[in-house]
């Protein structure tokens, strides 16, 4: 019998091969993050699953939609892409480049307010696992409310009382925010207040049956409620953009700010001194709080990868404790929606993960839906309105008229409300 002899170099390719990872590819507009992807979350992943590498590729975030569509279109994009919340992710589930996710383990780790920005309408079919949201609330400057005895308010009427104290010892503004680039009032000021006045997810729901309307009962209380904000905005707030009333806050001009937890980590760098404080959304007329834990990024599996296997279980990781402990320290203000068991260590982001258990919750009434319409678009309307009416350019029952009947003006369910 002949003994056949293999060349070692033909030995050593062949290990080389049967060695191979595979390579996992992450469309991203979270360009920011970059390196907390590379230096933390990814190496964690690959130290558990050594034969999967995993690169983190972002886009501009302005740049993004446009990037990836020209990607898939080509057939070059990567194997997993973060997804926006609702409308946009949806387009790409319905074209089929997104693949249904309800076979995924890890899916049921998230509840259905979790996975509805990433559902279809009907909620049957999940195309991408909810990684993070933010939340909506108060941050506040902790020294000067040492300073002018303040304690943190819980009702509507507390609030206001604070502000007044705050207007008249005249060191500092009361509450932080412009109306110039329009979004804050909507999205910090409607929105943050809003879920409260009209029930949380029964008033958003209400809104996409037709049972409410946003002239009417909680929604039109919302925007009473705001325009009581008026006489606490900084002197010229009308001229104020975002960076602007970051800038005031951050070098402790003003005392309270109505935030995103997403600011956490902005004040943390422009100001470490700053002493932050933070308080939930406040009862108004008696109601419980609810706060907006708005669904911000998501993650699903483009339907042309060849590595859908590899692409699962990068998935079912992202669904779990270990990755949102990762994910929650390493971005604080981003909290991720997975109903499983993580520590924050920064104390504000500790605050705000605490009103998961003390308030309902639910998310920005214009997001689901309501802003397919290009235009008159309902997001648009609801910025355009709540800067009007701070402006005192608007009552609170035009703003409501005008938002409404924009909406019904396309939307079926709406039409003659």
């Amino acid at each position: 019998m002949t003994r056949m002899l293999i060349p070692l170099s033909v030995l050593l390719i062949a290990g080389t091969v049967g060695a191979q990872k595979t390579t996992l590819t992450i469309e991203s507009w979270r360009n920011d993050d970059l390196k907390v992807w590379r230096d933390s979350i990814i190496p964690a992943f690959e130290k558990q699953y050594p034969n999967i590498r995993v690169v983190f590729s972002p886009s501009a975030p302005a740049e993004y939609n446009a990037v990836l569509d020209a990607k898939l279109k080509a057939g070059t994009a990567g194997d997993l892409i973060t997804c926006r919340p609702f409308d946009k992710s949806l387009e790409l589930y319905t074209a089929k480049q997104l693949t249904s996710l309800n076979s995924l383990a890890g899916l049921k780790n998230f509840d259905a307010v979790a996975k509805a920005a990433w559902s279809t309408d009907d909620g049957k079919t999940t195309f991408c696992i909810p990684m993070a949201s933010v939340i909506h609330g108060f941050l506040y400057n902790k020294a000067a409310f040492k300073e002018l005895g303040l304690t943190e308010p819980a009702t509507e009427a507390q609030f206001l009382a604070g502000m007044t104290k705050i207007k008249a010892g005249g060191k500092y503004e009361p509450l932080v925010m412009g109306t110039k680039d329009q979004w804050e009032a909507a999205t910090m000021g409607y929105q943050n207040i809003g879920p409260t006045v009209w029930n949380g997810e029964t008033g958003r729901k209400g809104l996409l049956s037709g049972s409410a309307q946003y002239n009417k009962g909680g929604f039109l209380a919302a925007f009473q409620a705001l325009e009581r904000w008026k006489p606490f905005l900084p002197r010229g707030y009308q001229a104020l953009a975002y960076p602007d009333a970051q800038n005031m806050f951050a070098q402790g001009r003003g005392v309270v700010y109505p935030a995103g937890s997403w600011d956490i980590g902005t004040f943390r760098q422009m100001n470490p001194k700053l002493e932050l404080g933070a308080f939930p959304p406040y009862s108004i007329g008696g109601k419980k709080c609810v706060i907006d834990d708005h669904p911000d990024i998501g993650m699903g599996i483009n339907a042309a990868s060849k590595n859908q296997a590899a692409a699962q279980t990068f998935l079912n990781w992202v669904a779990s404790d270990s990755f949102a402990t990762l994910y929650a320290n390493a971005l604080p203000g981003f909290f991720p929606l997975a109903n499983v068991k993580y520590t924050v260590k920064d104390p504000v982001a500790q605050e705000f993960l605490a009103w998961r258990t003390q308030c309902g919750k639910s998310f920005r009434s214009s997001y689901q839906i309501l802003s397919r319409n290009a235009n008159p678009n309902n997001e648009n309307d609801l910025w355009n309105v709540s800067a009007q009416l701070l402006n005192g350019a608007m009552t609170p029952q035009a703003a409501g008229d005008m938002v409404q009947k924009n909406l019904a003006s396309w939307y079926a369910p709406q039409k003659g409300k």
